[in-house]
């Protein structure tokens, strides 16, 4: 077993005994060395902040309680059906990365979708403070753990 099929199934046993979603992203983040992060799930059509990281200014987090389809790196990942990334959100100038963003004070982000299935319930989001690009590896562990989240929230 690989240290990413370890960490896959070490969060998913501690899921089903009870673990929560703040203390799991902790977990992500750690391993992924990574400085903040974000879960959100899908309700009535928008996207529901469930759990964030260290670090998030609190003018930030008031902004993404709601996050609506389409919008932002989060709406995206939905709306498109695939990861958005950005190797330095402070200078990116793909559209993708709302002006709101840029005070997390994060550069390298990338945000994907929660899978249950063929549909997309949530995202999982992660950044760090210097530039980043996410490996092809390290983007396929982040949609497998949305899976495992996906599997052990309940609804």
């Amino acid at each position: 077993m690989d240290g990413q099929e370890q960490f896959l199934g070490e969060l998913s046993d501690a899921l089903a005994r009870g673990m929560d979603l703040k203390e799991a992203l902790g977990r992500i983040l750690q391993h992924l060395r990574a400085q903040s992060g974000t879960i959100h799930w899908l309700d009535d059509g928008v996207l529901r902040l469930a759990a964030h990281g260290p670090g998030m200014p609190p003018v930030v987090l008031e902004k993404i309680q709601t996050i609506p389809i389409g919008k932002g790196m989060a709406g995206l990942a939905v709306e498109r059906r695939e990861p958005v990334s950005t190797c330095n959100l402070q200078t990116d100038t793909s559209g993708d990365v709302r002006p709101g963003a840029r005070g997390t004070g994060l550069a390298g982000s990338i945000c994907v979708p929660i899978w249950h299935g063929e549909d997309p319930v949530g995202t999982l989001g992660v950044g760090n403070q210097g530039e980043r690009t996410f490996t092809e590896e390290e983007t396929s562990l982040l949609l497998e753990i949305g899976r495992t989240l996906a599997a052990h929230m309940a609804r």
